[in-house]
């Protein structure tokens, strides 16, 4: 996924999501670009700087499909469903219910950087490009 077929790839990515966005609404759209594709990416960048470069471009495109107040709603409610989550996690290691699939205290924190950083990103009033 580095070099040129990461950046088609994320291109293709954002072009589909309008299509989702028209079909299945703003909800749909948001998560399958921002909560898995972005994200995804925001980690895989953390390893590769091919990525990390493109990262701004990817955050950028991001912004133009949706609307700021869109951004804003969605990942309050992005950020209240992990709450939750992790409430319901919690709540299975004091009662000693086993999760289906667990996660990884490792991977759940890098997933919760990554998606501080692509907050972080999406809400800059302004993005830089050094």
């Amino acid at each position: 996924m580095i070099g040129p077929d990461a950046y088609m790839k994320w291109l293709e990515q954002c072009r589909v999501t309008t299509t989702i966005k028209e079909r299945y609404g703003l909800k749909s759209a948001f998560d399958y670009l921002v909560s898995e594709k972005l994200l995804d990416f925001a980690r895989a960048a953390e390893r590769a700087p091919e990525l990390a470069r493109q990262l701004p471009r990817f955050v950028s495109e991001v912004r133009r499909i949706f609307e700021a107040d869109e951004i804003r709603f969605q990942l309050a409610r992005v950020e209240r469903e992990q709450e939750a989550q992790e409430l319901v996690s919690h709540d299975e290691e004091i009662f000693g219910e086993d999760e289906v699939f667990p996660e990884d205290d490792e991977i759940s924190a890098a997933r919760t950087r990554s998606f501080k950083l692509i907050r972080q990103l999406l809400l800059a009033p302004q993005l830089g490009t050094s």
